[in-house]
């Protein structure tokens, strides 16, 4: 908590401009043909004489494609939980949307469809989609019955897209479930480490929670490890929403396979990195991303301490490698950009410096952190100690709302005390709960839907 106290001072003493961080010496902007590198620092002028700590916004966006050009072939497994639990109306809803889904696919794509409960069986062995009629009648054939052995269910979907697996292809597992784990490997950390096996082989993971009796944690760190989405389907008739959803991501992905290298330069210091997984070694960060889709905006905050400066003085604090797979292309392409702070003893010039964009995608991570923190706290049975928390987030989020005169971070403190308020009721913190690890998902990784 001595970070949160310290941003909130921070925080206190500036006042929403951006003056100064328009300058082409704050914010750095390389362009390649499918992706745009930013990396935006929230306060680009620090006082002089001061150790501080400061947030780097790095955000990578797939750049809108201005002619119209083929779109990159996808191949995809469609997981299907058909256990006991998802006899009715679930099952029906379910191969509902997987068959409109599997509509938008063209003879480019391949498609697979895995259905498990105490056993698996492909349903639909990887083929490219030319008969679309057979391959609903297969979907529809699909019936309920007996236990839940997702972990076998995902790899034998996995199984199936490395019959045609290429780098440059689109290759994900899409997985709906509606209920525990309980044939196989179960464990949250059992499915975390088989979505990171299967990013390395170029793989993503999206899980679809469906219902109230699913392991959330488990099916976020599959899809968080392989860098897939996540989804909570509280009523089975919005499936084929979410279907439409994942399909349209799928189908706008223009760059894979994102490794990235932060180099801390001039005595700066790495702290963490909210809203990614990462390592942290030594002075360098390195992670990843699976996918980078058209018109989205994938980004990670990097928290650093920067040594005290002289006055006028003004330092590199980062430098940022990318490389990735042009799937239009079909090459590898490199990035590389850095970003600047200058040091004052004018307080106007630190104010009229202020970021307020990367202040405020900053805070609404530091604030995600403390949420999961809350969650955490909550299932241990500490209710008080879980709301002090969601509190502090919510001084946190009002603090800096005020300083930066941002309705976006007044609106999620009023979230936060919601949030706070609504962790007494036993019935209902199931539900609850899966609502706050969706929420805290999309909010670190910037997921679309």
């Amino acid at each position: 908590m001595n970070s949160l106290r310290q941003i909130r001072k921070v925080s206190l003493s500036l006042l929403a401009s951006a003056a100064l961080a328009l300058s082409p010496s704050f914010v750095s902007l390389v362009q390649a043909k499918q992706v745009d590198l930013n990396i935006n620092l929230a306060t680009p002028v620090m006082e002089a004489e001061q150790r501080h700590k400061a947030f780097i916004k790095i955000s990578l966006e797939g750049i809108k494609q201005e002619q119209e050009q083929q779109r990159i072939p996808a191949n995809i497994a469609v997981v299907l939980d058909k256990s006991g639990s998802m006899q009715g109306e679930k099952l029906l809803r379910a191969k509902e949307a997987a068959i409109m889904a599997i509509k938008r696919l063209d003879k480019h794509d391949i498609v697979s469809v895995v259905s498990y409960d105490s056993r698996v069986q492909v349903v639909v062995p990887a083929t490219k989609v030319s008969d679309k009629k057979l391959i609903a009648s297969a979907i529809s054939d699909i019936q309920a019955n007996g236990n839940t052995a997702l972990f076998a269910g995902v790899s034998k979907g996995a199984q199936e897209l490395r019959k045609f697996l290429d780098l440059n292809k689109v290759n994900r597992v899409i997985l709906l479930s509606d209920g525990l784990a309980n044939v196989g490997p179960s464990s949250p950390n059992d499915l975390g480490k088989l979505g990171l096996s299967l990013a390395k082989e170029g793989m993503s993971v999206t899980t679809i929670g469906l219902g109230l009796g699913y392991n959330e944690d488990l099916m976020t760190q599959l899809a968080g490890f392989s860098d897939g989405n996540h989804a909570f389907v509280e009523n089975a008739g919005d499936l084929a929403r979410i279907f439409q959803y994942e399909f349209g991501d799928v189908l706008s992905v223009v760059a894979q396979g994102v490794e990235i290298e932060i180099h801390c330069r001039n005595g700066v210091k790495p702290l963490r990195i909210l809203g990614r997984e990462a390592d942290i070694i030594g002075n360098t960060v390195q992670t990843r991303l699976n996918q980078l889709y058209s018109e989205q905006e994938k980004f990670m905050i990097l928290e650093v301490e920067v040594p005290e400066q002289k006055e006028h003085a003004e330092i590199n604090l980062v430098d940022v490698n990318i490389s990735y797979t042009d799937l239009f292309n079909k090459r590898t392409e490199r990035l590389n950009s850095n970003v600047t702070a200058a040091f004052t003893r004018s307080q106007q010039e630190i104010e009229d410096a202020v970021d307020t964009k990367t202040y405020e995608a900053a805070a609404e991570q530091v604030a995600n952190e403390l949420n999961r923190e809350a969650v955490e706290l909550r299932d241990k049975g500490d209710i008080n100690a879980a709301k002090s928390i969601l509190q502090k987030s919510a001084d946190y989020l009002d603090n800096l709302g005020q300083t930066l005169a941002s309705p976006k971070l007044i609106e999620q403190k009023e979230e936060a005390l919601k949030d706070a308020e609504e962790l007494d009721d036993e019935q209902e913190w199931n539900k609850k709960r899966k609502e706050l690890k969706e929420r805290q998902y999309k909010r670190a990784t910037q997921q679309s839907y």
